[in-house]
């Protein structure tokens, strides 16, 4: 048993390494971080999408700009676009769950806001037709996946692609990206 967890551990550090060593993906994190700077000051809101594991990340990195992260602070307009279950459950009978979140982003969203993605495969009909939507809208969208490149890359301003192709390193590496996106964000907005 302490050899696979440890095995399992060693592999998230891996995925973790690998990361580090992808130049295009540290910077497209500290274009992600400018991006949504940008979004907050102008007063805009950054949305986020994602199914099962990719949906709780959505959520939480949502209440991390939304509520704080370190610094007590005014709150940034951030939402994890499946928190209202009526609404989900409804679109989802009433149209079909790959057109859950691009009616809310029609709803919720304009041009200048923010869209995040979040699929291991790159693959969520649901993301990306929520994708789709918020580039009609004129909104910058980004995604973050798995290395495969997935047809969200498609509609994705910005792509983060972590270099594996495990599920449960995947969304590990996604959660840290989130918290690392967290920390500058708030750190450059308020000083």
């Amino acid at each position: 048993m302490e050899n696979n967890i440890t095995k399992i551990i060693q592999e998230s550090i891996q995925v973790k390494h690998n990361l580090l060593q992808l130049p295009n993906q540290l910077k497209a994190i500290e274009d992600i971080v400018d991006v949504m700077v940008n979004c907050f000051t102008k007063k805009g809101k950054v949305l986020f999408c994602g199914n099962g594991g990719s949906a709780a990340d959505a959520q939480h990195i949502a209440a991390e700009f939304s509520g704080r992260f370190y610094k007590d602070r005014a709150p940034l307009f951030a939402e994890a676009l499946h928190v209202n279950t009526s609404y989900l459950t409804a679109v989802a009978n009433d149209y079909s769950f790959d057109k859950v979140y691009a009616r809310m982003v029609e709803a919720m969203g304009q041009k200048g806001d923010v869209l995040v993605g979040i699929s291991t495969s790159g693959n969520s009909a649901n993301v990306v037709n929520a994708l789709k939507k918020a580039k009609e809208l004129g909104m910058f969208t980004i995604g973050w996946m798995g290395e495969k490149e997935g047809k969200m890359n498609a509609y994705c301003d910005i792509a983060i692609q972590v270099p594996s192709t495990v599920t449960p390193r995947i969304q590990e590496c996604h959660i840290l990206i989130g918290h690392i996106i967290c920390e500058l964000v708030e750190s450059k907005l308020f000083a």
